[in-house]
């Protein structure tokens, strides 16, 4: 039997697992509960905290996955020295990398404050006891899937591992008020490595995406017991470390090349933070029987929804070709609020027409090829005026553009006062109106592949 230590706020001992019933707690009116107890501690990194809500809540367990060399350790170092220049008392348990590598990582980082504490351990009794001799405020683990109890049957990283290391990790955080910060591995299809409980005994799953060649860094919620899981915190990868982005959608759209067909602008929301995203398409003859649909950043059943829907209602077919398209710069997009955009993206790659460089398009896309209104369509427009886009394609029954409006209306109205808005009631008239009155047409191969066919 094991004895379990855990560690009140102040320092005391609460108590042992070493057999004994726990204390069972008394009940009381949920009325006399103090709702704002524990309050977030903000760590200093902007963006991480706009995610969180604030910051970290004593006595909470956050678990934050993401591919190898993404940079989640540069992350939590980086929060875990803002914490300590605001006499914040940190521990960093480093189970993969010894405390010499650390500490030139911090160096790089500019990281050198008292209150800072680290140590090179992977044995949950060994990180019990230096929680019980430093008394942090926060202690990161980094990463769950190399802690190991000797006291359990089995391998270290395996199922029963990672479930009884981070089970003792929560228990540990929740009696003594500790705020606890696990990092986890990855399987190689992005979902946490590890058991499913892991995602359930913790108060916060945070995703840390990104490609490694690229400098932009995504940070997302997937669940979080104090607040919205919307919020989206954006970084950039430097020499100095992970610096938050302020204005995201500029970066996004830095790299975009004006007049090219298939090139479409969103204006979409992550939270409550407006974001404007290129989203592209390319089409192409296909040498293969079957056309291929590849679609990066967006929903591949989406697309394939979207296209059927073009050549059902807006007489565009691509049969023998292959279609491609993707949000630009890494962003992800899912909400429907994109429909329209990216059908447009495919529309203007397959007709070879560019839509005007300084209109954004938002809009969901029916069955039926009807336009539906989105919501927060005044802050997202309000975001695409801010950045110099002049004109907004919306549905007509978004505000400002109702199906009564008139000729002077359909040619440029006024949606909230912050984008003049040119309103389609379906997917051909909004075809047609982006691609400067384009008749839409059936697109066939030069050279198609024998037994070819359309996949919509």
């Amino acid at each position: 039997m094991v004895e379990e230590i855990a560690i009140s706020r102040n320092g005391d001992r609460l108590g042992s697992s070493d057999g004994a019933a726990p204390v069972a707690a008394a009940p009381v009116p949920l009325s006399d509960v103090d709702g704002w107890a524990s309050l977030p501690r903000p760590t200093g990194v902007a963006e991480l905290d706009r995610v969180l809500g604030g910051g970290l809540v004593p006595g909470s367990v956050t678990l934050v996955g993401g591919e190898p060399g993404i940079g989640k350790s540069t992350l939590l170092l980086q929060a875990l020295g803002q914490l300590a220049r605001c006499g914040v008392r940190g521990l960093l348990v480093s189970a993969e990398e010894s405390p010499q590598q650390v500490r030139r990582r911090a160096e790089r980082l500019g990281i050198d404050v008292e209150g800072l504490w680290i140590v090179g351990e992977t044995g949950l009794s060994a990180i019990r006891a230096a929680v019980e001799q430093v008394r942090p405020d926060v202690v990161v683990v980094d990463s769950i899937q190399t802690v190991w109890d000797p006291d359990l049957e089995s391998a270290p990283g395996s199922v029963t591992q990672v479930r009884g290391c981070a089970h003792a990790l929560v228990t540990l955080a929740k009696t003594a008020g500790l705020t606890t910060v696990l990092v986890g591995h990855v399987t190689k299809d992005g979902a946490l490595a590890g058991p499913r409980v892991l995602e359930h005994v913790v108060d916060t799953v945070l995703s840390f995406e990104g490609e490694r060649h690229h400098a932009l860094r995504l940070l997302r919620a997937s669940k979080h017991r104090f607040g919205a899981t919307g919020e989206l915190g954006v970084f950039e990868m430097t020499d100095a470390g992970l610096e938050g982005v302020d204005d995201a959608s500029g970066m996004f759209l830095g790299d975009r090349r004006a007049a090219t067909a298939g090139s479409v602008v969103f204006p979409g929301m992550e939270g409550q933070r407006p974001l404007l995203v290129e989203l592209q398409a390319l089409v192409v003859p296909s040498s293969l029987g079957t056309p291929r649909r590849s679609a990066s950043g967006v929903d591949a059943g989406r697309l394939a929804l979207l296209l059927a829907v073009l050549h059902r209602h807006a007489d565009i077919t691509i049969p023998g070709c292959d279609v491609y398209a993707s949000a630009a710069g890494g962003a992800r997009v899912t909400e429907p609020g994109a429909d329209l955009a990216l059908s447009l993206a495919v529309a203007s790659a397959a007709l070879g027409r560019p839509l005007p460089d300084d209109l954004v398009v938002i809009g969901e896309v029916g069955l039926a090829g009807e336009l539906r209104q989105v919501g927060q369509t005044p802050r997202r427009l309000a975001e695409a005026a801010r950045l110099g886009f002049g004109r907004a394609l919306v549905p007509r029954s978004s505000a400002g553009s109702s199906a009564g409006s008139s000729a002077a209306s359909s040619a440029g109205s006024s949606a909230g006062g912050t984008l003049p808005t040119v309103p389609a009631g379906n997917l051909a008239e909004a075809v047609a109106v982006a691609l400067g009155g384009a008749r839409p047409r059936s697109l066939r191969p030069s050279m198609p592949a024998a037994g070819s066919g359309s996949t919509q």
